[in-house]
This record gives C-alpha cells, sequence and structure tokens, in this order.
C-alpha cells in the first residue's frame, strides 16, 4: 500500500505542476494531462473550478483522485522557501477506500507534531509523516469531505522540521463536481 500511495502522490505533483502550469499560461486544457508513474498513465477526467479530477492505475489498481493547489500560503518567518503544496482525495476501490483526505505540504513536517484543517468554523486534526497529513480520526473523514464540499475554502496549517509555521488556503469551488466525477469514475 505504501508503495501505491508513494506512485499517487508522485502522479498527482506531477499533474499538480502540469495543470498549474497550463493555467497560469492561460491555455486550454482541452486535452487531458498525462504523466508516466510507475507503468501508470494518470490522466485528466475534467477541470472544474479548482480541482482537477484524475485517474491512474498504478500496479495495476485503479485510482481516482481530485487535486488542488493552494489559493494563498504564508510562511512564519515570511519568505522561507518551500516546495509547492497539494491536497487531495482519493478512491482506492482496489483496497476499499473511498474519499481518503490528504495533503503534501512541501517540506517535511516536525517530527511528532500534528497539522490542523479548517473548514468554516469546523476543525480537523491532522497525523503527520514527511511531507504528508491525513486526518488523524478516520472516523470524521466523512463530516470533512461533507464541510469541504459545502465551504468555500479550506485552510491547512502545519509546522516544519526547521520550526517554520506555514498557512494554506484552498479554494473549494468546483471540489463537489470533481468528487462526482471520480465517484462516477472509481465505482
Amino acid at each position: 500500500m505504501t508503495a501505491m500511495i508513494t506512485a499517487i502522490r508522485i502522479s498527482a505533483l506531477v499533474l499538480a505542476t502540469a495543470v498549474a502550469s497550463a493555467a497560469s499560461a492561460q491555455q486550454p486544457k482541452a486535452t487531458p494531462a498525462a504523466a508516466p508513474v510507475g507503468g501508470s498513465q494518470a490522466t485528466l477526467l475534467g477541470q472544474y473550478g479548482d480541482w482537477g479530477a484524475y485517474t491512474a492505475a498504478p500496479g495495476g489498481n485503479k485510482v481516482c483522485f481530485a487535486l488542488a493547489r493552494p489559493k494563498a500560503s504564508k510562511t512564519e518567518p515570511a519568505g522561507r522557501k518551500r516546495d509547492p503544496a497539494y491536497v487531495f482525495v482519493s478512491t482506492r476501490p482496489a483496497e476499499n477506500v473511498r474519499n481518503e483526505i490528504s495533503v503534501i505540504i512541501g517540506y517535511s513536517f516536525k517530527a511528532s507534531s500534528d497539522a490542523s484543517a479548517e473548514i468554516g468554523t469546523a476543525k480537523f486534526a491532522m497525523y503527520t509523516q514527511n511531507d504528508g497529513a491525513w486526518i488523524k480520526n478516520v472516523a470524521e473523514e466523512a463530516r470533512m469531505v461533507d464541510a469541504m464540499r459545502k465551504g468555500p475554502d479550506l485552510t491547512v496549517k502545519g509546522t516544519s522540521g526547521r520550526g517554520t509555521a506555514s498557512t494554506d488556503q484552498y479554494s473549494l469551488k468546483g471540489l463537489a463536481q470533481a468528487l462526482d466525477k471520480i465517484e462516477q469514475e472509481c465505482k
């Protein structure tokens, strides 16, 4: 499972960079983006507002995910460099996983630290490992997805191994449609 998650994360990063580059260059997105990962191709199913819907089949197992980059980011102290951040929601039917929320923060988190996610007044604790974060209480994942479908934005906060605090704000515009598309694609 770890190898599959790594392949999905690499695929998501490659695709997000390609989509972000195309968006910033204001190029049409009529052609699906694809990136080879572990012998698999990830394909853009559609762009919905600020979210892309993708599918891939690493190791022969179909995976679908929705992906976005932050609309605003800040670090404390200001100006600290880091890799791009992303949030994605994955569905892996072969593992009976549906709507798993994860974040790639763009740096290694401080060891044994938690991150947090907020949608309006709803707050969720996230555990961290390397540069990733996942909801701590899996039983709350459905509530978080529901809040994300209804809310205007998601704010993720974390602290790097060097003590830099970051706050990333993601637009949730288009997420509901992207999730509907991946649910349809990954039944």
